[in-house]
């Protein structure tokens, strides 16, 4: 009786160490065992040949696609142990089951595929053999694989139907359902076996096993889990491949198939985006369609169906409120993103050498399913969501140039332009020798940063790379040129402002030698002799830009500009209509239209034209609905805004020298404006100077437009070259502006005004960007200088009240105020305005000029004086504040100085375009 406790008991131990794998410990429990049970030497023949196995496929794994090996001497102990419980005939019928299964995995391991067949006919097989029985379906389905289709091995199959009447396809099948049913059979396995340790079955023994982690699938088990889909998208049969990758994913997780599901997730995210469009997508939920455009059309009679049934089968996630993906790309990104969070759970940190390889197969999985995911997330434009995700592969991310260039490239994409630099430092560092990094690095300092320091560094990075730098060197002096460009418009002195435009245009020169057919160089060659004043030079250059990109936008409106410095107003106009056909959405060249259609067409056409931007300003928008902001309910939130305007809508940069003064140094190290309530955005508007989008620089530059001055002399009469400049009076012949019949224009313009108003519902900013709502302030400011110059002060009032219902305190709202003030002959009350519009901006030259008359015409010539200076001081080809300035000196008495003024005035404007040059964007 003693006896037979024991040998339960050591039967029991047995089965715990074949359950968790411990091959090591079944010699030693055999030896006990045969000294105890004299007639279980059968059984420990089977128990030794298992053993031996097992640690041989551990020692020796198995790739699919390997060679047969062939007989090992090891391989011979293996088939001396299974051949004597097998002959001897003394095996319960369980056992002597799984010896057969044993057998016919050793057949395989050896190449000898027929004999494993014949080893392979029992059926009925237990169901707590669970996992003997799933490597016997793998190990059939591998030998059916291996077997030529006509070979008579396979006469003998459990239906007793001979191979010559079966068809290639039926084979497929049987093979297909070899493999799913051992992958079925192999989860319902792997859950059993974890449920099974969960409830302390390994705690029976005095020593502990070792941990589900420790646990490995083996070949024949991952075979059956993994080869049934391959060879689904080797058929051509994509829609069964799909199916096949969602049910093994839908089975309840268990530790040990972790790292399958990983590599399964993945690989069907990657199916999902790369060969799934939205038409072809059906719901895990959902059947598959029984014709699909994703399989072989050659193959579609020949589909795979499942005909079989087991008893058990694993294990599903169900539950009520789960949620279920509606398209493509929403799988592929819950995919992706459990797949992630797998990856940063079992990320392999350590750098110490045993552990280098699996460091390295961690940081290569990884690497993988953030590139998926910046594909996913990429084309719905979630750049913040993104960004966030790839800062949680910082962790991998030491000495990983790959990961790091990622994150700078999402922070660029999200806005998050100062935290994008830093990255592309650490790029640089990884890799000294790449010069796309650090022109990266310029494009942000010179664009929305506006840092010119740091952007002259990464610029001179590039060039001092020499020939390294290749092609890419003319864009190293190109950037150069840029931030020389920018740093003579934030320039205060005039030695400084000619220093570096002409440090500017060696560099621009420098990057057309270097690259002649690079219309770029030519372009901003041509902006910086505009800039200049240097018309005729700036007209060749942009010809010469324009052979070689014939529809840039920036050169065309160059040209319009250009052309308009030189009065042939039609003329710039036809450009302006030209460019507006190939780009209708730009809005720097509508702002430009409506200034040239008002000097040659009239105000009607004008007030037309700012119609057409707010349809389109309604139609580029949805902002009824709370903005994007990279979050949502929904697993995919929608960008709002239309990404057709990163290319259609081009903002100019810190160019405009009547903003950049107060907000360079200030705006700098600043991040983008993220979205925000309507509570913070009048606190925020205060700040005008910094965020507001009538001074920001990455906003358009508005035109403001005041009456016209009284004493301005006629010489002077032509456009503004700056945005808020004085009206121009008509010059000789006057344009037949006053001469048309303005009342049924003017009210047939101003009822369309009022229903497009209508049907914005409110001006108040709601949540989100600011950027639409700068847009919409510009539009209402456009209009309401039209209006002035219309002598309208109730319409001009009622547009520049919608702006300042977005920004309040801009200073170019209240500048707007002002010029509507001094239309009604309210002087004091203009005054007020100016003085409130410089309190917020010191710096802004057309309200200088402005209050500068008002102080000329109180009398008051000192300070007018003083006031004029300061703006001339600001920007020194202001044409309309050396003339201002020449009236207060004339009437001081100090003629000599007047006549000066009045001279560079007249040279000045003869030069002026109708906008200034500065609001094309100045941008890599």
């Amino acid at each position: 009786m003693t006896a037979k406790k024991s040998g339960s008991r050591l039967e029991t131990e047995i089965e715990r160490c074949r359950s968790e794998s411990q091959w090591d410990k079944i010699p030693e429990l055999v030896r006990q065992l045969s000294a105890k049970l004299i007639s279980n030497d059968d059984l420990g023949e089977l128990l030794l040949g298992e053993c031996k196995l097992q640690t041989y496929l551990k020692e020796n794994p198995i790739k699919q696609g390997a060679s047969p090996r062939g007989p090992r001497p090891k391989l011979v102990e293996v088939r001396k142990h299974l051949t004597a419980a097998l002959d001897r005939g003394n095996l319960k019928a369980d056992y002597l089951q799984e010896a057969s299964i044993l057998m016919a995995k050793l057949c395989y391991v050896e190449g000898e595929y027929r004999d494993a067949l014949g080893s392979l006919l029992l059926v009925g097989a237990p169901v707590y053999r669970l996992s003997m029985i799933a490597e016997a379906y793998a190990t059939k389905g591998l030998c059916l694989e291996k077997v030529p289709a006509a070979s008579p091995s396979l006469s003998n199959r459990n239906t007793g139907s001979p191979a010559s009447n079966r068809s290639t396809t039926d084979r497929e099948q049987d093979i297909i359902t070899c493999y799913e049913k051992s992958g079925d059979i192999a989860l319902l396995y792997l859950q059993e076996a974890e449920k099974a340790l969960s409830a302390g079955i390994q705690n029976r023994s005095p020593k502990p096993g070792p941990t589900a982690q420790d646990q490995e699938l083996g070949y024949f088990l991952e075979t059956g889990l993994q080869r049934a889909h391959v060879i689904h998208f080797k058929n051509g049969n994509l829609t069964q491949g799909v199916g096949r990758f969602r049910e093994i994913l839908r089975a309840v997780e268990t530790r040990t198939t972790q790292n399958l599901r990983m590599t399964i997730a993945r690989q069907l995210a990657e199916i999902l985006l790369r060969g799934m469009c939205e038409q072809s997508y059906w719901s895990p939920l959902e059947d598959p369609p029984t014709v699909s455009p994703l399989d072989d059309p050659t193959r579609q009679g020949h589909t795979h169906s499942k005909n079989y049934n087991l008893s058990r089968r694993p294990r599903v996630y169900s539950g009520e409120n789960l949620f279920c993906p509606q398209e493509n790309t929403e799988e592929a990104l819950l995919l992706l993103l459990i797949s992630e969070s797998m990856a940063n759970r079992d990320a392999v940190l350590s750098r110490i050498p045993e552990h280098n390889n699996d460091r390295i197969i961690s940081l290569q999985s990884a690497s993988v399913v953030y590139d998926l995911l910046t594909i996913a997330l990429g084309r719905r434009g979630q750049y913040e969501m993104l960004s966030e995700c790839l800062e949680r592969a910082m962790k991998f991310a030491f000495e990983e140039f790959h990961l790091w260039y990622q994150l700078a490239l999402s922070l660029m994409a999200a806005g998050k332009s100062a935290r994008a630099v830093k990255v592309l430092k650490e790029c640089i560092r990884l890799k000294p020798d790449d010069p796309t990094i650090p022109l990266l690095a310029v494009k942000l300092c010179i664009g929305p940063l506006h840092w010119l320091d740091e952007g002259e560094c990464f610029g001179k990075m590039v060039i001092e790379m020499g020939e390294k730098a290749a092609e890419f060197r003319a864009k190293g002096y190109l950037a150069i040129g840029l931030v020389y460009s920018l740093k003579a418009t934030d320039a205060s002195l005039r030695s400084m402002q000619e220093e570096y435009q002409r440090k500017a245009l060696g560099a621009f020169q420098r990057a057309q030698s270097l690259s002649p057919t690079d219309h770029l160089a030519a372009f901003y060659l041509a902006l910086q002799l505009a800039v200049s004043r240097q018309i005729p030079e700036a007209l060749g250059y942009v010809r010469q830009a324009l052979q070689l990109q014939g529809d840039d936008v920036h050169s065309l409106h160059l040209l319009a500009l250009l052309l308009s410095a030189q009065k042939h107003y039609h003329d710039a106009l036809n450009i302006i209509e030209m460019a507006l056909s190939e780009y209708p959405e730009n809005f720097n060249l509508l702002y430009t239209k409506v200034k040239l259609e008002a000097m040659c067409r009239g105000p009607e056409e004008a007030l037309l034209t700012c119609k057409h931007m707010l349809q389109i300003w309604k139609s580029f928008y949805n902002l009824t609905n709370p903005s994007d902001s990279g979050r949502g309910s929904s697993l995919l939130d929608r960008a709002i805004a239309d990404r057709r305007q990163l290319n259609a809508m081009t903002l100019p940069d810190f160019s405009d020298p009547e903003t950049v003064s107060g907000s360079s140094s200030s705006h700098s190290g600043s991040e983008p404006v993220s979205p925000i309530s309507p509570s913070t955005l009048s606190t925020l508007s205060t700040l005008s100077s910094l965020s507001s989008p009538l001074s920001s620089p990455s906003s358009p530059v508005f035109v403001l437009q005041p009456p016209p001055p009284p004493k301005n002399p006629p010489s002077l009469s032509t456009s503004p070259p700056f945005p808020s400049s004085p009206p121009p009076l008509p010059p000789p012949p006057p344009p037949p502006i006053k001469t048309r019949t303005q009342s049924f224009c003017t009210s047939r313009v101003e009822q369309a005004l009022s229903e497009v108003a209508s049907s914005l519902q409110s001006s108040a900013p709601k949540h989100g960007p600011l950027h639409p709502w700068m847009t919409l302030a510009q539009i209402w400011l456009h209009a309401a200088e039209v209006y002035i110059g219309m002598s309208k002060p109730a319409e001009a009032t009622a547009c520049t009240q919608e702006a300042a219902n977005l920004f309040p305190t801009s200073h170019n709202v209240l500048y707007m105020r002002g010029q509507i003030a001094e239309l009604r002959g309210n002087m004091d009350e203009a005054k007020r305005w100016y003085e409130e519009a410089l309190s917020i901006n010191p710096t802004h030259v057309k309200t200088m000029q402005r209050l500068g008359l008002i102080l000329h015409q109180l009398q008051r010539y000192s300070l007018s004086e003083k006031v004029l200076r300061d703006a001339v001081q600001v920007n020194s080809t202001a044409h309309d504040v050396w003339n201002s300035l020449g009236e207060v000196l004339q009437a001081q008495g100090n003629a000599a100085a007047a006549t000066e003024c009045f001279l560079t005035a007249l040279e000045l404007e003869a030069s002026s375009p109708i906008l200034p040059f500065t609001i094309i964007p100045r941008a890599l």
